[in-house]
């Protein structure tokens, strides 16, 4: 109900429309009297009504006077003004004040109702504004926290991100950004789950007394914080360390970026992957500076890892392919002339890759053989070591694909794995183009032999690729997917397919 405050000076109408007007019928109480603007701005001081019906003229504090010095204490109560005929235009000054509603003397109920009709429609109008803006700013404060995250994960992986970008978070943040920053990369040891990067960032955020911003990039926390005194900052990163070991028993690698300015927080994001990078040639976890890698190997040869050159033949059974792929892998890496700390690291990477494509026990007995990559001193061990991984897994795979298809069928699976980017791939072009049989009866064997027909099978492959892509790398982006997966440029269509055949969007996907 709102509370209404009736002042008049003449008690003959103050009483008549006091008993006249049925208050409860039109969602207000009449709270208060008042015969005069003095009185009636006391009481307004201590009820604080909603609404008040004022005559204009009064002695001591006229109507127009209660309405401008009410609206200075309280803007929100609303009036209706009374007033004789000749005082229409001295009552439009009121306006300034927000006044609308007037009613010419002698009044009756149906006018006054009509009035307060429309000022409580203007009150519920202001409260469901204040409302939704309130219910706004409370959901703000709740995604703030991840939309900060956002914004320092984008910033230093993506490219289109530059200094305007930054200026307009600035007050969003509250941080001025003015001083070197430096950036803080923690690459836990061992099976990583969030909970462990959760802590981790936690356990960052408290004992840093500097922090800007930090987020979970893949498997790792990235941290930005303001430049301090090294030895301070060492001290904080082993007390970290320290407190992580102390509950999980994991260890951390924390790589650490030379002072910058915030702008360049990209270029320090690389320094820190190199920085990780190397910490395989220290064999320990611990902190690595970009003081320690200044001996490390350059890429002097333009090398550039294609995991998906070698593990497409060992994914479809193909031993010899992928025994070519191999050799052409190392063969690449000798012509590099890489460190031998950065070619580990390369061959981790797609040593990952290659035990992805096993069952997960396998994957994880696999998964416990990195360090032994680690461990080896010459690129001849690691070629031997691959080879064997390579053979056993393609032979696996062979083994599998043979008991379900033909020959002819095996041959267009490995067209469709081989092809999977080609937006032009169609039964009609692997029949006529590729294998020179009749499409019709191709496509009759293909549905035999596997249950599906070419499109459906080609499609449910581009999304079983598109979700392993993205357990992969949290971070790769919807269109680079579709341009790799055969939808060209039309990332939209590749969403609509994604929801249809996994049952939620692409975005929701990496949520999950």
């Amino acid at each position: 109900m709102y509370k209404v405050l009736l002042v008049d000076d003449e008690r003959i109408i103050l009483d008549g429309i006091s008993q006249m007007v049925d208050w409860p019928a039109y969602q207000t109480i009449l709270a208060g009297t008042a015969q005069n603007g003095i009185q009636a701005y006391e009481k307004i001081m201590r009820e604080a009504p909603d609404i008040v019906v004022c005559d204009i003229r009064m002695p001591g504090l006229d109507g127009l006077e209660l309405v401008a010095k009410t609206y200075a204490s309280h803007p929100h109560i609303k009036f209706v003004l009374l007033s004789g005929f000749g005082e229409f235009e001295y009552a439009n000054r009121a306006m300034q004040y927000g006044v609308k509603h007037y009613l010419l003397k002698p009044t009756d109920e149906i006018k006054i109702g009509e009035a307060l009709k429309e000022v409580i429609g203007e009150l519920t109008a202001l409260q469901h504004k204040e409302s939704f803006i309130q219910e706004m700013k409370g959901r703000l404060r709740k995604v703030l926290p991840h939309v900060k995250e956002q914004v320092l994960k984008e910033f230093v992986t993506n490219k289109t991100y530059g200094r305007h970008d930054l200026e307009e978070y600035r007050s969003l943040f509250q941080y001025s950004f003015d001083q070197p920053v430096r950036l803080l990369l923690f690459q836990l040891e061992g099976n990583v789950e969030f909970e462990h990067q959760f802590a981790v960032k936690n356990i960052a955020e408290d004992l840093l007394d500097s922090t800007l911003l930090s987020t979970t990039i893949g498997q790792q926390v990235l941290v930005l914080i303001e430049n301090r005194d090294d030895e301070q900052l060492h001290q904080q990163l082993q007390d970290i360390r320290c407190t992580f070991k102390q509950y999980y028993k994991m260890d951390v690698t924390i790589a650490i970026s030379d002072p910058g300015p915030v702008t360049l927080a990209r270029k320090l994001y690389r320094d820190t992957l190199q920085c990780l990078n190397y910490r395989f040639y220290l064999d320990e976890s611990g902190m690595i500076t970009t003081e320690d890698t200044l001996h490390s190997g350059s890429l002097e040869g333009g090398f550039v890892l294609d995991e998906e050159r070698l593990c497409m033949p060992v994914r479809s059974g193909h031993r010899k392919e992928a025994e070519l792929a191999l050799a052409e892998f190392v063969q690449e890496l000798k012509r590099a002339q890489l460190s031998i700390e950065l070619t580990k690291s390369y061959v981790i990477q797609q040593y990952v890759s290659l035990i992805r494509l096993t069952d997960p026990e396998q994957m994880q007995q696999r998964y416990a053989r990195i360090p032994e990559i680690a461990e080896m001193s010459t690129l001849q061990a690691i070629q031997a070591f691959l080879e064997d991984t390579v053979r056993e897994i393609t032979q696996r795979n062979f083994e599998q694909n043979k008991v379900k298809y033909n020959a002819i069928v095996r041959k267009v699976v490995e067209i469709i794995e081989q092809q999977l980017g080609n937006s032009e791939l169609t039964l009609n072009l692997v029949a006529n183009d590729m294998l020179y049989m009749n499409a019709d009866y191709l496509g009759k064997l293909f549905k035999k032999e596997t249950g599906e027909k070419f499109s459906n099978y080609l499609m449910k492959l581009r999304m079983k690729r598109a979700t392993e892509m993205m357990q992969s790398d949290p971070d790769i982006k919807i269109f680079e997917m579709a341009e790799l997966l055969g939808f060209g440029d039309n990332p939209q269509y590749f969403s609509q397919v994604f929801k249809k055949q996994i049952g939620c969007t692409p975005s929701e996907f990496m949520k999950k």
